[in-house]
């Protein structure tokens, strides 16, 4: 057993459950009605989070910051171009969010997002001491599990708001392949 078969083992891992995560978040945005969709009351729509948890996997799943590419669509004109909104920078002339994105739009980049994994954790470092990011003062490795710890987090909490809001429940998927 060398440490091939281990790097192995992990690569596949990391791979299935992003695939996981990915699908259990896929349900949960097909389940959304659209008036949860674009609900505001729970401070941050429905729209927004998917976004951001989108928004991240594709982030961290490059090597680094300057490799990210935001699709065409992506409004980066924004102050939070994740889609969260936070308290404005009252020194910023700019909008503090992006308008609402279509479920479509978020289904595309899911889809997109999710046809990059396997080429991207076969080509990154995941033995490297760093994550690739500044602001992250982790191991590539660990930062890869917290991203699909953070999708699956914010999955979690939109099958919740479906389970309220319209009494239906997400189904769990332990990996993909």
């Amino acid at each position: 057993m060398g440490a091939g078969i281990a790097e192995e083992a992990v690569r596949a891992s990391l791979k299935g459950q992003y695939h996981a995560t990915l699908a259990m978040l896929r349900e949960t945005i097909e389940t959304c009605s659209d008036d949860l969709w674009l609900d505001e009351s729970p401070h941050n729509a429905f729209w927004r989070i998917a976004h951001h948890a989108l928004f991240f996997v594709h982030l961290y799943l490059m090597d680094k910051d300057e490799d990210f590419v935001p699709p065409e669509w992506h409004n980066k004109d924004v102050q939070n171009p994740d889609g969260l909104v936070r308290p404005a920078d009252p020194k910023s002339t700019l909008p503090v969010g992006p308008e609402p994105y279509a479920k479509s739009q978020i289904l595309d980049y899911l889809d997109w997002c999710d046809s990059i994994v396997d080429r991207r954790v076969d080509e990154m470092d995941i033995g490297s001491p760093t994550s690739g990011f500044d602001w992250y003062p982790i191991s590539k490795l660990e930062h890869q599990m917290v991203n699909i710890r953070h999708a699956a987090h914010h999955t979690a909490q939109l099958a919740d708001r479906v389970r309220a809001a319209q009494d239906v429940g997400v189904k769990w998927v332990g990996t993909r392949t």
